[in-house]
C-alpha cells in the first residue's frame, strides 16, 4: 500500500518542529523576494523531490531526455552528488564517476553522444556556462536533475517526485521521517509524478491518492510505474541476459547503494526466491573492503549463480579495485525505465514538447524564418501582381 515504507520516529519530533521552522523561513524569503529566483529565457526543466533518498530521480530524467533529444539539443545539469571535485565540470571522454557522481556519468554514459552532461552546485552559474561556452552553446533546453529544492533558480517547468511508497502527505520532517520540507512544498510544482507504483493499482487506488495529495487545479498529476531492461554486463563482453530468463534455478547477489532497495529486492523476488541482499548507504563509495566482502560472499554461494546491481552502482563499481575476476564475470546491472500508468504518455509528452517547443530558440527562430519567408513571399506576389 501506499506509504508503506514510512517509518516516523516520534521521539525526534520536537527537532523536527525546529527544523521546520527554518527551512519554511527560507522559503519564505524566496517567497518574498528577499532571495532571488532567477528565470532563464531558454526552456529549464528542474526534476526533483522533498524527501530523502530515492524516488526514481534518475529513470524520470533519462525519460525526458528520450523524449527531447531527437528534437533539440538536450543539457543535463546535475549538481553532482557524492563527487570527489567542485565547481563547474562539462562531462568529456575519459570523465568517471569520481569526477562528476555516479547518476551524471550513468546518464553520459547511455546519451553523452547526443546530449551534454555538467555538474555544477551553483546551477544559476551552470546553466549560464552551458548557454554561453563554445562547446555547449547549442544547447536547446537543460534538464535540471535534483533541483527540487534549489530555488535559486526558477524553472518553466517544475517536476516533483513523490514515492508511492513513502507518500509526502503522511511522512514527517526530518530528523523525526524523511521530508526535507514540510508537504506544502509541493504547491511549487506544475507537474506532480507518484512514482514507483504498483502495475496492479485499482482505480479506487489512484483516487484515493489523487484525494491525499491535494493538489491545486492548475498542477497535474500523473501516475509511473518502473520497466526493467535486460541485464548488461559490467566488466565483461557477455551477452545482455532478459530478466525474465532469471528463475528459481538462479542464485541471485543483489549489491546495490541506492536509498530505497526494497523494491528492487521485491521485484527480483518474483525472478528467483534466493536471493542473498548486500546493501550499502545511498551513493556508497566502494572501498577495497567492500570488493572482498562481495568476492567472500559469492565465492560461498552455490553455483548457478550471478550479481545483480543497478546502472548508478555500476557506475562506481567498474572502477573498483579487488573484485575477482569470477566477480567481474558476473556481475549484471539492471537498467530502470519508467512508463506512465493511466495511459497519461501522451499527455505528458504532449505538456513537455509544447513547453519546449514555445520557448526554445529553435523554435523563435523557426518563426523568424517563417515570417521572413512569408515576407518575401508576400513580396513576390506583389511585384507579380504589378506585372
Amino acid at each position: 500500500m501506499e506509504g508503506d515504507y514510512i517509518k516516523i520516529h516520534k521521539s525526534l519530533l520536537p527537532l523536527s518542529f525546529l527544523y521546520g521552522i527554518g527551512v519554511s523561513f527560507r522559503n519564505l524569503l524566496f517567497d518574498m523576494g528577499i532571495l532571488k529566483s532567477r528565470s532563464f529565457t531558454m526552456p529549464v526543466i528542474s526534476v526533483g523531490n522533498i524527501t530523502v533518498g530515492g524516488s526514481g530521480k534518475t529513470p524520470h530524467v533519462e525519460y525526458l531526455i528520450r523524449l527531447l533529444q531527437d528534437k533539440v539539443k538536450v543539457a543535463v545539469l546535475s549538481r553532482g552528488y557524492k563527487r570527489r571535485t567542485k565547481g563547474y565540470i562539462l562531462a568529456e571522454k575519459d570523465v568517471n564517476a569520481r569526477q562528476i557522481g555516479d547518476e551524471p556519468y550513468q546518464m553520459y554514459m547511455k546519451y553523452g553522444k547526443n546530449i551534454h552532461v555538467a555538474v555544477n552546485a551553483d546551477r544559476c552559474e551552470g546553466i549560464t556556462r552551458l548557454r554561453n561556452e563554445e562547446k555547449t552553446k547549442d544547447t536547446d533546453v537543460i534538464l535540471l536533475d535534483d533541483a527540487y529544492q534549489h530555488r535559486y533558480v526558477k524553472p518553466g517547468v517544475n517536476i516533483l517526485l513523490v514515492d508511492y511508497h513513502r507518500l509526502i502527505v503522511y511522512d514527517k520532517l526530518l530528523p523525526a521521517g524523511c521530508l526535507r520540507e514540510p508537504k506544502e512544498g509541493k504547491r511549487r510544482a506544475d507537474v506532480v509524478i507518484v512514482t514507483k507504483c504498483p502495475k496492479n493499482l485499482r482505480p479506487m487506488d489512484f483516487r484515493v491518492i489523487t484525494k491525499a495529495m491535494d493538489l491545486y487545479p492548475y498542477q497535474k498529476l500523473f501516475f509511473t510505474t518502473l520497466r526493467y531492461g535486460n541485464l548488461r554486463p559490467v566488466f565483461s563482453k557477455a551477452s545482455m541476459i532478459p530478466l525474465e530468463k532469471i528463475s528459481d534455478e538462479h542464485n541471485l547477489l543483489v549489491v546495490t547503494g541506492i536509498a530505497s532497495p526494497q523494491h528492487l529486492l521485491a521485484d527480483l523476488q518474483n525472478c528467483s526466491k534466493n536471493i542473498t541482499p548486500l546493501s550499502f548507504a545511498d551513493h556508497h563509495s566502494f572501498t577495497a573492503k567492500d570488493a572482498a566482502k562481495i568476492n567472500n560472499i559469492f565465492d560461498s554461494m552455490p553455483q548457478k549463480r550471478m550479481i545483480i546491481t543497478t546502472e548508478k552502482d555500476a557506475a562506481r563499481l567498474i572502477d573498483l579495485d579487488g573484485l575477482s575476476e569470477d566477480v567481474k564475470d558476473n556481475i549484471y546491472a539492471l537498467p530502470i525505465e519508467i512508463e506512465f500508468m493511466l495511459e497519461q504518455q501522451e499527455q505528458f509528452d504532449e505538456y513537455i514538447l509544447s513547453y519546449v517547443h514555445k520557448n526554445s530558440k529553435n523554435s523563435i527562430l523557426s518563426k523568424m524564418k517563417n515570417k521572413e519567408e512569408e515576407k518575401r513571399q508576400h513580396q513576390r506576389t506583389n511585384k507579380d501582381k504589378k506585372k
